[in-house]
């Protein structure tokens, strides 16, 4: 179940991957490694920081299928894939509070205590976004234009790191942890909820 809601969730931040190519004119090569980059990204950080090496989404064949299969869909269906954009964002939020809880309850796994696992959650749930940016020459999403999506991703994960340090049972901290990055997620892109910015003063004259 887990290995296929993984899978599911590394689909849909791969084709995320590919619409940013697309849009920046990359060949079908550019297309394809920007959306491993999103769809791996966060989870091979947070594996080598634990050291779980090599990372499943190198040692598993399956890991590395996915997210070529979401950058050719892309690349291939783009203007079709486009304006499903705000299904995707839906399914966006779902990866991301799915990431976040198993890459937290996973670092608990090595031995990392509450505060660290919940950091490493949130990296795999934004990791894979932030190097897209990056490789796109372009300030990571989650920087700009005040985007709650790392603060719902921190949220949940230190729940989950929470409830494993207390004993909870993996199965027990999953949902409840999950459902609070992707409700604050989807009450944010819905309502226009944005993290304060910095204030800008005019020039002086």
């Amino acid at each position: 179940m887990l290995l296929t809601l993984d899978l599911v969730g590394i689909f849909v931040f791969a084709v995320s991957g590919g619409l940013v190519a697309v849009r920046n004119q990359l060949d079908i090569f550019g297309v394809v490694s920007l959306a491993m980059a999103t769809g791996l990204g966060g989870g091979v950080i947070r594996d080598v920081v634990i050291g779980a090496v090599p990372p499943p989404a190198i040692a598993d064949w399956r890991y590395l299928l996915v997210p070529v299969i979401g950058g050719l869909v892309t690349f291939w269906l783009h203007p079709a894939v486009g304006r499903l954009e705000r299904e995707i964002n839906v399914f966006d939020a779902f990866g991301l509070g799915l990431f976040c809880v198993a890459g937290a309850l996973k670092a608990q796994e090595y031995g990392l205590g509450p505060a660290p696992s919940a950091a490493l959650g949130m990296v795999t749930g934004v990791g894979g976004g932030i190097i897209r940016d990056l490789l796109a020459g372009r300030i990571p999403v989650i920087f700009r234009h005040g985007e709650l999506y790392a603060i719902p991703a921190l949220a949940g994960a230190a729940i989950a790191a929470t409830g494993a340090e207390l004993g909870l049972a993996p199965g027990v901290i999953l949902a409840p942890a999950a459902l609070v990055t992707i409700g604050w997620r989807l009450l944010a892109v819905r309502r226009g909820w944005r993290v304060p910015a910095a204030r800008q003063e005019p020039p002086a004259r």
